[in-house]
């Protein structure tokens, strides 16, 4: 068995159909694909809030969907339901609402976050029956897998994927960093 050496980076680039926050052309854009039912990514939640409020106007933060199916039974229709509302403009709400009631992701709670959230609901549930989302998740999957991704929540930052698995500490670093180099420059 051959050892990667070189770091793992991101396949897909960030690209007009991504689920962003922060400005256009920012020195950092950090990348999170992620699992709405994972614990882990769950820990990891907060800290992205808190890495968008320290770094403001300089830092991107990208959403895709990774959910483990085997692990997560309920993690695929609630990657579906954040597509169903980013349809009608409420990702990042929906987005918040999945990881804020992380334990209550069966269809009928994602139903009632759409009708919290305002939601088409008619719209929901044809879309949602028809699981019309479903492919774009599974896309989401796939680039993660050309990337490298194998385990959840995983960070790519300015497209090279980052070991979060002991904190964040060591990516609000290399953000730091990044950030004062590009102003430096």
């Amino acid at each position: 068995m051959q050892t990667r050496t070189e770091p793992f980076t991101l396949a897909v680039p960030v690209n007009h159909a991504d689920h962003v926050l922060g400005p256009a052309s920012p020195p950092v854009t950090v990348v999170e694909y992620g699992d709405f039912e994972c614990p882990f990514c769950l820990q990891a939640y907060p800290a992205a809030k808190i890495l968008l409020a320290h770094f403001a106007h300089k830092l991107r933060f990208v959403y895709r969907h990774f959910p483990l199916v085997d692990a997560h039974p309920h993690a695929e229709l609630a990657a579906e339901a954040a597509e169903a509302a980013a349809a009608q403009g409420k990702f990042w709400p929906m987005h918040d609402l999945l990881f804020e009631n992380q334990k209550h992701l069966k269809a009928a709670h994602l139903r009632q976050y759409a009708q919290k959230l305002e939601l088409d609901l008619e719209r929901y549930d044809y879309e949602m029956g028809d699981h019309v989302y479903l492919q774009r998740v599974q896309e989401h999957v796939a680039g993660g897998v050309k990337s490298g991704v194998h385990s959840m929540p995983a960070f790519f930052v300015n497209g090279a994927l980052q070991d979060v698995s002991f904190g964040v500490e060591r990516m609000f670093k290399l953000i730091e960093d990044r950030v004062r180099a590009a102003t430096h420059d």
